[in-house]
C-alpha cells in the first residue's frame, strides 16, 4: 500500500470557504486584507480562503467559537500579527463572544505568554472594540 493510499484526502471547498468567510469576517476586515494581498501576491488570497476557510475550518471536531479562541491565543502568542489579531477579535464578536470574553482570553494568556504579549492583545482588542462601535454609530 502506497503512502497516498494510506492517507485520507484533504477536503478543499472553495465556494464553502468564501461563504464561511462572509459569515465570519465583516467587510472591513476582508477589505483590509484580501485586495492588497492580491495586488502583492496574486492568487495567494484565494489560496488562503480556500485552504483555511474551505479546508481547515470545514473539518469536524471544533466549533467556530472554539476555533476563534484558538486563533486569538495563537496570534497573541506569535506577536507581530496585530492586523490579523484585530480581524479575529472582530470575528469573535461576530460569532457572539462578548467583549469580556475576548478580553479574558488575553488575561488568561498572561502567565503563559507573558504580560507584554497579553497587554498587546488587550490593546488590539480595545482598538477593535472602538472601531466596531464607530462603524455601528454610522
Amino acid at each position: 500500500m502506497t503512502l497516498v493510499d494510506q492517507l485520507a484526502p484533504a477536503r478543499f471547498d472553495r465556494e464553502a470557504g468564501y461563504r464561511l468567510l462572509d459569515v465570519l469576517q465583516d467587510e472591513t476586515t476582508q477589505q483590509a486584507a484580501l485586495p492588497g494581498l492580491e495586488r502583492t501576491a496574486p492568487g495567494f488570497a484565494d489560496w488562503i480562503v480556500t485552504a483555511l476557510f474551505g479546508g481547515t475550518y470545514q473539518r469536524e471536531g471544533l466549533s467556530p467559537r472554539d476555533r476563534q479562541l484558538l486563533n486569538l491565543a495563537a496570534l497573541a502568542a506569535l506577536g507581530g500579527a496585530e492586523p490579523q489579531l484585530e480581524g479575529h477579535v472582530r470575528t469573535a464578536l461576530r460569532l457572539g463572544m462578548t467583549r469580556q470574553e475576548v478580553a479574558e482570553v488575553f488575561v488568561h494568556l498572561a502567565p503563559y505568554l507573558g504580560v507584554p504579549r497579553a497587554l498587546a492583545g488587550l490593546r488590539v482588542a480595545a482598538a477593535a472594540f472602538t472601531a466596531v462601535d464607530e462603524e455601528d454609530a454610522r
